[in-house]
C-alpha cells in the first residue's frame, strides 16, 4: 500500500480514487506478493484464454500472457502466467512442467527479471580492431 502511495502523490494527475481503476496485476506486483511464471513450448494456436484456464486449476492467476512477434502477431510460442501466491505457482510448475498442452509439450520454470537496457535496445559495437604485425 505504500507503494501506492508513493505513486499517487508522485504524480499529481493521480488521486486515490483514480488510482483504484489501476489493474490488479500491478496492484499485486507492487505489494510483491504475486509470482510469475516463464511458459515455453507453446503451440502457436494456443490463446491467453486458454493458458489461463490451463494453469487456473492450481491457483488465481492474475495475468496470462503469450508474447507475439510486432510484425506478423503470430505468437512466438512463450508467455507467462502470474499467480496470486508463491505456494500456487510452485504448485501449477511442478504439475505442468513436461505436460502437453494443444498438442506440444510445455516447458514451465520461474520468470527472470527483466533486464533493463536503460533507454531501449543495447548498443550494437563495430568490428573489432585489426591486430597490427609488428
Amino acid at each position: 500500500m505504500a507503494m501506492l502511495r508513493t505513486l499517487v502523490h508522485s504524480n499529481p494527475k493521480l488521486s486515490y480514487s483514480s488510482s483504484l481503476l489501476l489493474p490488479p496485476a500491478l496492484l499485486i506486483s507492487c505489494r510483491g506478493i504475486a509470482t510469475k511464471l516463464f511458459v515455453g513450448g507453446l503451440s502457436f494456436y494456443t490463446n491467453e484464454k486458454g493458458l489461463s484456464e490451463a494453469f487456473s486449476q492450481y491457483g488465481q492467476v492474475i495475468e496470462a500472457q503469450i508474447v507475439s512477434d510486432r510484425v506478423s502477431e503470430r505468437s512466438k510460442g512463450f508467455g507467462f502466467v502470474t499467480f496470486a501466491s508463491e505456494d500456487e505457482a510452485h504448485k501449477a510448475l511442478e504439475e505442468m512442467n513436461g505436460k502437453p498442452l494443444n498438442g506440444r509439450v510445455i516447458f514451465v520454470d520461474y520468470a527472470k527479471p527483466r533486464t533493463n537496457y536503460g533507454s531501449g535496445m543495447p548498443i550494437a559495437r563495430g568490428p573489432p580492431d585489426s591486430i597490427k604485425d609488428g
